[in-house]
């Protein structure tokens, strides 16, 4: 079994899913006692948050390629940067490795893909909702790719960070993002991302028409699938590529 490298705080409400699924899918798939090989760098939130709204993406990326730097030096054969929004500084977390980092956009839609889907609605943050980093590596696998409006945006974006991060979960809020699925399906959305690490601590497929994609799951599994199947089996996968 390969070393699975996590990335996580933030949050770090979402930090614990990945570990709880890494380690309930080796069970699952190998059974007994067995769990995931992992090692997480858990950051400071606040941190990567005020560097966010000011806009320093570059500080921040060189925050996480610190970070994947400790997780490859404590044996991780792959790496998880375990949020959707910063995957805008993916390229340069990869840089600091010599190991492959598997993107969750790419795992994400793999799984659409798979389910015959070719039209989704988004929601995350507005970083991850307005700009084009993650919206733009989902289109390249030929998904056609709707976002809510600016009142629903506002919505989803405040939820995040004001009560899922925080640990969270409020009916009412739930009520709202259900609302906005439904402005998407309308639109024509034949399934919802939920492009937020977070928002799979709020939404389910019980809480929508369509098909939802959980994106920390979806991650959780290729990097099991990585991790089970040795370094050859990450050339079917359609991550970021280790540097030559």
């Amino acid at each position: 079994m390969k070393t699975i490298g996590l990335i996580g705080g933030m949050s770090w409400e979402s930090s614990a899913e990945y570990y709880r699924l890494l380690n309930e899918l080796v069970r699952e798939r190998l059974g007994g006692l067995h769990s995931a090989r992992c090692v997480l760098y858990s950051v400071d939130f606040a941190e990567i948050e005020r560097l966010q709204v000011a806009g320093e993406w570059e500080q921040a990326g060189d925050v996480l390629a610190r970070a994947a730097e400790g997780v490859e030096a404590a044996g991780a054969d792959l790496v998880l940067l375990c949020t959707n929004t910063m995957h805008k500084v993916a390229e340069q977390v990869q840089e600091a490795l010599s190991v492959p980092l598997l993107h969750l956009a790419d795992a994400t839609a793999d799984a659409v893909l798979r389910g015959g889907l070719r039209r989704v609605g988004l929601l995350g943050t507005a970083f991850t909702m307005e700009q084009d980093f993650y919206r733009e590596r989902l289109a390249s696998h030929g998904l056609d790719v709707l976002v809510p409006d600016a009142e629903g945006r506002a919505l989803v974006h405040r939820v995040i960070y004001e009560e899922l991060c925080l640990g969270v979960v409020r009916e009412e809020s739930r009520a709202g993002y259900q609302r906005v699925i439904g402005d998407l399906v309308r639109e024509g959305a034949d399934g919802v991302i939920l492009g937020c690490t977070e928002i799979e601590l709020l939404i389910g497929q019980e809480h929508s028409p369509v098909p939802v994609f959980p994106t920390t799951r979806l991650h959780a599994e290729a990097a099991v699938s990585a991790a089970l199947q040795g370094l050859q089996g990450l050339q079917g996968l359609q991550g970021l590529q280790a540097p030559e």
